[in-house]
């Protein structure tokens, strides 16, 4: 009874997610997509198709045995390597503000680096648990090493450090969570955080971007102005906001109002009270996706879903986080809210997956 009421609820929450994120991406991007679109639906239209497909993509996986999914395991990872090369192919490769990491195909977008964070999940569950007798040897880690680094560093010269870095998180905690020695897990984190700082430094706008972060009122015409705008937003929110619809600040003071910095808009129009009850439902998913996990059939379905989890969890703390100041500016999309096809499409399907390891824990559990 408790796995049958599980499944709904969590349909449920994704659905809600899904439904109120259609709304806040209508409600911030209206007046910019009448103003450069002549469409105040322009980025409605887009998010409703990307939450269609997702509704199938997870319906379809949640009947889908994901044990099937670990024979592509190299498809998925082939796949993902030539989609993310694509983007640097002028005519294929559409840039947008100075980056490269979007496709466009057949009248369509795709993003390949949300598929990335997804197939990485599936290739590491599947080779930690097909090699988890082995994990102790550092012979053993440098498959999943090599592929993830490939990922990271297609991804980076796209550029987007956001994305790398969320590949990164990801890759270190499915290899801790597989069983890798404390000693390869020092070996590991020590390089990754040294990386931070150096990724930083060889990019000027990087730099900007930080000092932006440390004092913003120091270019609030510049770098600064985003974080600055975002923050007013906030503030405008007060406790119980000033009604949907309602953002003063998305009148094209604040950028990327309906993507990245979504959070700014609906703590504007929900204030802070409607901002936690959003981020404690953000937190009763995860806590279910890590029960998923804790309770699957296999070593494969609990890294399957708790990587999932994981990666809805990390990018949800970073969006807020940037969005509030807590950390300098990355461009990562709130899960299920933000304006983007390709993040719903592959966080639905990630969702589904999830469901069909709870329903062959039902199963199991019946036998």
């Amino acid at each position: 009874m408790r796995v049958k009421t599980n499944y709904f609820l969590i349909a449920a929450i994704v659905l809600g997610l899904t439904a109120f994120g259609a709304v806040m991406v209508y409600s911030a991007s209206s007046y910019s997509a009448a103003y450069h679109y002549n469409n105040e639906y322009f980025f409605l239209y887009k998010q409703l198709f990307g939450i269609v497909i997702g509704l199938a993509l997870m319906i379809g996986l949640s009947f889908f045995d994901y044990h099937k999914l670990k024979k592509f395991k190299w498809l998925f990872v082939i796949v993902t390597i030539i989609l993310l090369a694509l983007v640097f192919i002028p005519g294929i490769g559409t840039e947008s503000y100075g980056a490269k990491r979007w496709l466009s195909l057949f009248g369509f977008s795709i993003q390949p680096s949300e598929v990335a964070k997804f197939a990485l999940v599936i290739f590491l569950a599947a080779y930690l648990s097909d090699n988890h007798e082995k994990i102790k040897s550092f012979k053993t880690l440098l498959v999943p090493l090599a592929v993830a680094g490939l990922f990271c560093l297609l991804v980076i010269l796209e550029p987007s450090m956001s994305v790398t870095m969320c590949l990164a998180f990801v890759t270190l905690f499915m290899l801790i969570a597989g069983g890798i020695s404390k000693k390869h897990t020092l070996m590991l984190s020590v390089p990754a955080a040294a990386a931070v700082p150096l990724l930083i430094a060889l990019e000027p706008y990087r730099l900007k971007r930080l000092f932006a972060f440390i004092n913003p009122w120091g270019s609030p015409q510049g770098e600064g102005f985003q974080l600055i705008q975002s923050l007013y937003s906030l503030g405008s929110g007060g406790w119980f906001g000033v009604g949907i619809f309602n953002s003063r600040q998305k009148y094209l003071f604040l950028p990327f109002a309906e993507s990245d910095f979504i959070f700014s808009v609906i703590g504007e129009e929900i204030g802070l009270v409607g901002c936690l009850l959003l981020m404690l439902t953000f937190v009763a998913l995860i806590v279910l996706l890590v029960k998923i996990a804790l309770n699957a059939p296999d070593r494969f379905g609990a890294l399957l879903a708790g990587g999932i989890a994981f990666i809805i969890a990390i990018q949800t703390i970073l969006n807020i986080a940037v969005v509030t100041g807590s950390i300098p500016p990355t461009g990562l999309p709130l899960p299920f809210i933000s304006s983007g096809g390709t993040s719903v499409m592959m966080f639905m399907a990630g969702i589904g997956i999830c469901l069909n390891i709870l329903r062959q824990h039902k199963k199991n559990s019946l036998i």
